[in-house]
């Protein structure tokens, strides 16, 4: 089954990078979809980025333009990077990865969290101003 471990949260001033990591194993599928999502106390889960096996990308409008989603197949890992952060990027981040021929693509995979069935125990975000 697929298995996700995220990695890289950290605590940052406002305008600062970070580059967060996730990596993937078990597929069974050559088709997939990774996305990152984020969640503070009291919010809803928010999707942020996404990418699938067919070189799909999408990101949230909110980090469109700073955030840049990619994948490193060699080392089965996505990375997040995000530059210049802002307070509101503060969150729990977390990875999902979905598979099958039948299975999301990166165009809904934002509004679809619930769709994911492999996720990973999150890496905390923060950044201060």
């Amino acid at each position: 089954r697929v298995q996700v471990v995220e990695s890289g949260g950290d605590s940052v001033q406002a305008g600062g990078s970070l580059r967060l990591s996730c990596v993937v194993s078990g597929y069974t599928y050559a088709s997939y979809c990774v996305a990152w999502f984020r969640q503070v106390p009291g919010k809803e889960r928010e999707g942020v980025a996404a990418l699938d096996s067919g070189g799909g990308i999408n990101y949230a409008d909110s980090v469109q333009g700073r955030f840049t989603i990619s994948e490193d197949n060699s080392k089965n890992t996505v990375y997040l990077q995000m530059n210049s952060l802002k307070p509101e990027d503060s969150g729990m981040y977390y990875c999902a990865a979905d598979e099958g021929p039948w299975g999301l693509i990166a165009s809904r995979a934002l509004g679809a969290s619930a769709d994911f069935a492999a996720w990973g125990q999150g890496t905390q975000v923060t950044v201060s101003s």
